[in-house]
């Protein structure tokens, strides 16, 4: 089996250096075993899981529920309804959210005539407000 160094990993996954080091901090990824030089030597494997770590955050998953998926994964008694209803509870929230946030744009643009200075602009201070 062929091992990666964390920097042919990274550039084989598109990713940076500091993410993979993250990931392996959190522990998305498994601590590798080192080369006598100190080096970290990663299982090709690990370009998959990095790979399914990239994807999973695109289609806005945390790293908690990563994480609990790429359990699931590897469970023997996990079931693939678990995984399906986690993608749907994920839809939903993607749901929830893209309508909050429509709904204030919608306010936001009802509140700005287009007209006037930019420093008296209605969106850029309710931008500017700690509490939105």
């Amino acid at each position: 089996m062929q091992s990666l160094t964390i920097g042919h990993l990274a550039k084989e996954t598109g990713v940076n250096l500091e993410t993979v080091r993250y990931y392996e901090r959190r522990g998305l990824l498994p601590k590798p075993p080192r080369s006598a030089s100190g080096y970290r030597l990663f299982p090709a494997e690990a370009a998959r899981r990095l790979r399914f770590i990239r994807r999973a955050q695109e289609l806005g998953f945390s790293l908690r529920e990563i994480r609990e998926l790429l359990a699931l994964r590897v469970s023997p008694r996990a079931k693939s309804t678990e995984i399906r209803a986690r993608a749907e509870a994920k839809i939903a929230d993607i749901e929830a959210k893209i309508t909050t946030l429509e709904s204030t744009l919608h306010k936001l643009t009802k509140s700005c005539a287009g007209c006037g200075s930019t420093t008296v602009c209605p969106i850029l201070e309710s931008l500017d407000k700690e509490d939105a």
